[in-house]
């Protein structure tokens, strides 16, 4: 549990994060990942449901692509399962991860450090890997479902632009897909989402289209 003080121009804010916060499958899903082999020719996509809810080896038609995506997931559970992806010196780590941070209301500083320190040890821990960083996806509150996703874009562009100008101080590739999914009203596109938060199968094709130039450096 992370207690931070926050205070504005007219108040003072106590913000309560539950950081401790782990998904039901959590501990399962990791301990499947870590039985799996691992192969330095693997890419990894590493992040949350957004990542989990496709077939990546499929979607690319590439045999080494690697789903490491648990639902529901935080940078914070990112953190604690990293060495797992480290551990395999994979050759590419496609990073899409903190639109559930900013739903459960944790600070976009405490998200940012987060972010920083993943970097860091995977350029320690695995310093042969490629790290390319996705900004997060716009979210849809027209549909009405994901409620504490919503009314929060402000955070996402914070974080965006952070993970934007980060590619100038840090040694990764930083893949814009927030813009490409954007209708007129700055929101996530409906003809790529059902719900208003995942992508579709026309979605992921988009988002396999943006990649592709960086499959194949």
């Amino acid at each position: 549990m992370l207690v931070v003080a926050m205070t504005t121009d007219f108040s003072a804010q106590t913000i309560v994060a539950d950081t401790a916060y782990r998904p039901k499958t959590y501990d399962e899903q990791v301990e499947q990942f870590e039985a799996y082999p691992n192969a330095d020719e693997d890419i990894i996509f590493l992040g949350n449901s957004i990542t989990a809810k496709t077939h990546w080896d499929e979607l690319l038609q590439m045999p080494t692509a690697r789903n490491r995506g648990i639902s529901g997931d935080t940078t914070f559970g990112l953190l604690e399962r990293l060495d797992e992806i480290t551990e395999g010196n994979p050759k590419k780590v496609f990073i899409l991860i903190g639109i559930n941070d900013i739903s459960r209301d944790f600070p976009d500083e405490i998200i940012i450090e987060n972010y920083t320190e993943i970097l860091q040890r995977i350029k320690e821990e695995s310093p042969a890997t490629l790290v390319y960083v996705q900004t997060i996806l716009p979210v849809n509150e027209s549909f009405g479902i994901y409620k504490n996703h919503y009314g929060k874009d402000d955070h996402i562009l914070k974080i965006n632009n952070f993970l934007r100008e980060m590619k100038k101080e840090k040694d990764v590739v930083v893949i814009d897909l927030h813009d490409h999914f954007l209708d007129a009203n700055n929101r996530l596109d409906a003809k790529y989402t059902e719900e208003g938060l995942h992508l579709n199968a026309k979605g992921y094709q988009v988002w396999a289209g943006i990649l592709k130039p960086y499959l194949n450096e």
